[in-house]
């Protein structure tokens, strides 16, 4: 399989596989015989996998694979003894007492029906059924992702401190130097596909949205500099989208195919938002300056605004007239606060005022970018597009990314049609736009260094360019394949 078959084009259908919750499962007091593949691997993927994976080994014990699981833990217990329910630690672990479970750790504990399940599946011999086409090669530290052809990359990330690149690829995020240099090193999860990276306000964390279509959702939280996974917390049965940070770095934020808008806490991975406003998949998230809101964009074609403390959805930010947006909102981001409270920007509309408000720049199929004011500073009327700001000349085709250099003067933005691609970097103030050149395929995402002196972006044919913003001339190019060696840190 290589990787340009594996890796996800952006935002590309959801698998056709059915999702498994508990309502669809089957009862375990049923003769019908439980499946592992079927009806105890999704519970496993669902509630375990966070804690139980190559990259977070808890209690020594991994279940990523079904060998894995017939091993012991720290606990020199055996997990699961085929045949022998009361033997098994695993079942001892997630059993109830007093409506509290040892496992999952920190979490709601499992249903008694889930429970009733992987007791009934290892009575029954614990067998191993999945199919021999489903069968995954483990893909961990030890057996990295191999690859044939560069990933498609649907996510870039400088660190605030200018010294490193995060790459997605499949199954991992690539690290590399901010010059694209040399690998520095690999970090391997359990999610095949990454949608979206972000690093903390400080850098000392990477936030990694994905999961596998179908199965599961995940967020990790590494800290990159020990190559160490703090945080993985699955959430939904697909992938994840649109990570974002909280300014104090307390909470990551990010988008579900379930229609809902979600955040956790970056140190717990606890759920502390959810909100379910939204008609279609959420797809891109950003806080407000002082983090008491998260705006988000959709497929239904809007943007929302959502109180983070109380969960509350706030209001549309964009037009709820029909015709207003042609198409889904692909691509959203907070102007940084100290340029956008001083800017006098000229405006489209009668209601921008020279005053301190957050901004957002959003764009999607339609391929424009549009600057909106993030709060409503006048009655809705029907018909209104009162929080928009300014329009920008459109881009070829839809636009997948924009993103704020640091001073909050200039976005950069890109955009994919019909096999080609587009990168531009746009003047906030004046609409002014520079066209990078050299860009050999669909532009998927785009990133700005911390001096705001190299813009990167990438896309179908997994290769990173480097344009200097000011001119759009072509600084360097690599292509996103792992290096036979790791090179070390500087």
């Amino acid at each position: 399989m290589t990787g340009r078959v594996i890796a996800l084009v952006v935002f590309a259908s959801v698998l056709s596989v059915s999702r498994v919750n508990a309502a669809e499962l089957p009862s375990a007091g049923t003769s019908a015989k439980v499946s592992y593949y079927k009806d105890v691997r999704p519970i496993l993927q669902q509630h375990c996998l966070g804690c139980h994976q190559p990259a977070k080994a808890g209690g020594l014990y991994v279940m990523t694979a079904f060998a894995n699981l017939l091993k012991t833990g720290e606990s020199g217990k055996p997990a699961v003894v085929a045949g022998k329910p009361e033997a098994s630690f695993l079942l001892h672990e997630i059993q109830l007492k007093d409506g509290k479970a040892e496992m999952p750790k920190g979490r709601p504990p499992l249903k008694q029906l889930e429970i009733d399940l992987v007791a009934k599946w290892i009575k029954e011999g614990a067998a191993d059924d999945t199919p021999a086409s489903a069968r995954a090669v483990v893909v961990d530290a030890k057996n990295p992702p191999q690859y044939s052809a560069p990933p498609v990359v649907t996510a870039l990330a400088f660190s605030p401190d200018g010294r490193f690149l995060a790459v997605s690829g499949y199954h991992e995020v690539l690290l590399f130097a901010a010059d694209g240099s040399h690998l520095i090193s690999r970090l391997i999860g359990a999610s095949e596909r990454v949608q979206s990276l972000a690093f903390s306000p400080d850098g000392n964390r990477l936030a990694v949205a994905g999961g596998a279509p179908g199965r599961f959702g995940e967020i990790q939280i590494w800290t990159h500099d020990k190559d160490k996974l703090l945080v993985s917390t699955t959430v939904t049965f697909d992938t994840l989208y649109g990570v974002s940070w909280s300014p104090d770095g307390k909470v990551v934020g990010f988008g579900c195919s379930d229609n809902t808008v979600r955040a956790i806490d970056a140190a717990t991975g606890a759920q502390v938002l959810q909100m379910g406003t939204h008609s279609d998949w959420i797809v891109g998230t950003t806080f407000s300056r002082d983090g008491l809101h998260l705006a988000s964009v959709s497929r239904d074609m809007t943007m929302k605004l959502t109180e983070v403390p109380t969960q509350r959805f706030v209001d549309n930010v964009t037009s709820i007239t029909p015709g207003a947006l042609k198409g889904g909102l692909m691509a959203i981001d907070c102007r940084p606060f100290e340029e956008a409270k001083k800017a006098k920007i000229p405006t489209d509309t009668p209601n921008a005022a020279p005053k301190e408000y957050d901004e957002l720049i959003a764009a999607g199929s339609d391929g424009t970018p549009r600057l909106y004011k993030m709060h409503r500073e006048v009655p809705r009327v029907i018909g209104d597009d009162a929080n928009r700001i300014k329009e920008y000349e459109a881009l070829p085709g839809r636009v997948s990314c924009v993103r704020f250099d640091a001073e909050g003067d200039r976005f950069a933005a890109a955009s994919s049609l019909d096999g080609k691609g587009e990168v531009r970097v746009y003047d906030v103030a004046s609409g002014k736009k520079v066209v990078c050149e050299q860009v050999t395929g669909p532009a998927y995402v785009v990133a700005w260094s911390p001096t705001g002196k190299v813009v990167a972006s990438a896309g179908f044919d997994g290769r990173i360019w480097l344009h200097d913003p000011a001119t759009g001339k072509l600084l360097h190019s690599f292509v996103a394949l792992p290096a036979e060696k790791i090179s070390a840190r500087q």
